[in-house]
């Protein structure tokens, strides 16, 4: 979750005292605990240990709760959402989340609960109610319920639940003193591109990306982005809070001050986040904003008097020490795969302009045997589905604004064909697979999209 503190919020003011609030009630909880399935990946597994709530929840574990809640996209209809078999999983300053069972359709599902101003709309809802994509956790309802003091309104996204994080997936392998197989770091990587190249389309930085705010199932592979408390729509000439994003995985920019970042920011914290796993440990650790500047340099090098002006225009002060570049191939371990690090040099730079975009990411090299017919998991499972790009929009997908940087960047490379968009050569710089009649693209372009 965000270690932001407090829920983001944004400037446009609506009291959540709308229909739809609503309290629920209980008291013990249990604790996510860990165990290893056929996959090798670890999984999610129930122990009890006790949390407490301002969301009264039910103590038998066994006791329906009722509420009144608000479909996450869609009309503004509230209907009754009734779950059970609720659990404490997670808390942090940023409030509460609990793992239920809905009644109708016995899924698993999150409910995140959130301490809500009533002076403006929460920042996290207004962008999870339009983001629709298959590697984005997605929001089921809203509602709000009373606290125990006076006028306290809390926020609660109903979310889908997925039992692990690429965090504890990881760790699971570093305590067994094991690398964690290429194959799920190239999964997982390729997933996450893919949902930064979704939101960035929306103008969304999640400004938050780290291990901890990945999900994935430990048996499908599948991974979707989480935790949208810091995520904000950037939009160019108005400042940005540069104390944003956990540390380690903070890029340049931020440390140097930077109000008027991109969404490059993202690129740098997921660059962090492919490091750590080809590593097993964080690439720039640090207690501070400069302990983490004395490791970045460590590996690029002292930035030059450019890279610092890319970084913030009104960074004046200028007084590091010369240190040459260290060469990547020496940062990581000796069988570490050429194109992983190749891929990591391109996403961590230090001028936020030259990082790869999401796109640029997903068609290196590195990914190539993603696209090759017969790849598996070590558990012989099938890939999850990375290669399915609506052109609709409709089916939590990719829709039109993210088809159009497809178009584009295919339009660029020159890949354009008559029948599809495909290419699987490995010496190509654009390796990037996607199954995408020229005809849709026609219609799309026709469209003016």
């Amino acid at each position: 979750m965000s270690g932001s503190g407090r829920p983001r919020t944004s400037s446009f003011a609506e009291p959540p005292g709308v229909p739809g609030a609503a309290a629920a009630s209980t008291g013990s909880a249990a604790a996510v605990g860990s165990s290893t399935g056929k996959s090798g990946v670890p999984q999610a597994s129930g122990s009890s240990s006790s949390g407490c709530s301002n969301l009264k929840l039910a103590r038998d574990s066994g006791k329906v709760t009722t509420v009144v809640a608000t479909p996450g996209q869609g009309p503004d209809r509230p209907q009754e959402v009734s779950y059970t078999d609720i659990k404490v999983i997670g808390n942090g300053s940023f409030g509460v989340v609990y793992q239920a069972r809905l009644i109708d359709s016995q899924e698993m599902v999150a409910i995140k609960k959130v301490l809500q101003d009533k002076r403006f709309k929460n920042r996290e809802l207004q962008i999870m109610r339009k983001l629709d994509h298959c590697n984005i956790v997605r929001l089921r309802y809203f509602f709000y319920s009373s606290g125990e003091k006076k006028d306290e309104v809390y926020l609660n996204l109903v979310l889908d639940f997925v039992p692990e994080t690429v965090y504890r997936v990881a760790r699971h392998f570093n305590k067994a003193k094991s690398i964690i197989p290429i194959i799920y770091v190239k999964v997982y990587m390729y997933q996450l591109f893919r949902s930064l190249a979704y939101i960035h389309s929306q103008g969304v930085c999640h400004r938050d990306i780290k291990p901890q705010n990945l999900l994935v199932d430990p048996e499908t592979a599948i991974l979707k982005l989480c935790d949208f408390g810091s995520a904000k729509q950037l939009v160019r000439g108005e400042p940005n809070v540069s104390y944003i994003c956990s540390r380690y995985y903070r890029a340049p920019e931020l440390i140097f001050g930077a109000t008027d970042y991109t969404a490059n920011i993202d690129i740098w914290s997921a660059g962090c986040v492919l490091a750590e796993l080809l590593l097993g440990q964080p690439i720039f650790p640090g207690d501070s904003g400069v302990d983490q500047l004395v490791e970045i340099i460590k590996v690029l090098g002292t930035p030059t008097r450019e890279q610092i002006r890319e970084m913030n225009p009104n960074y004046t002060e200028f007084k590091f020490p010369q240190i040459k570049a260290h060469p990547w191939t020496k940062v990581f371990k000796p069988r570490t795969p050429p194109e992983a690090i190749a891929l990591c040099s391109r996403l961590l730079e230090y001028t936020p302009a030259t990082r790869l975009s999401p796109l640029e990411a997903c068609s290196h090299a590195f990914f190539d045997e993603l696209r090759q017919p017969n790849a598996r998991l070590p558990s012989g499972r099938e890939l999850p589905m990375l290669f399915n790009f609506s052109t609709t929009g409709t089916d939590t997908q990719t829709d039109s604004n993210t088809l159009k940087e497809y178009i584009k960047f295919w339009e660029s490379a020159g890949h354009l064909t008559r029948k599809v968009i495909r290419t699987k050569t490995p010496k190509s710089s654009v390796c990037f697979w996607l199954v995408i009649h020229s005809d849709v693209v026609r219609q799309y372009k026709a469209a003016g999209l």
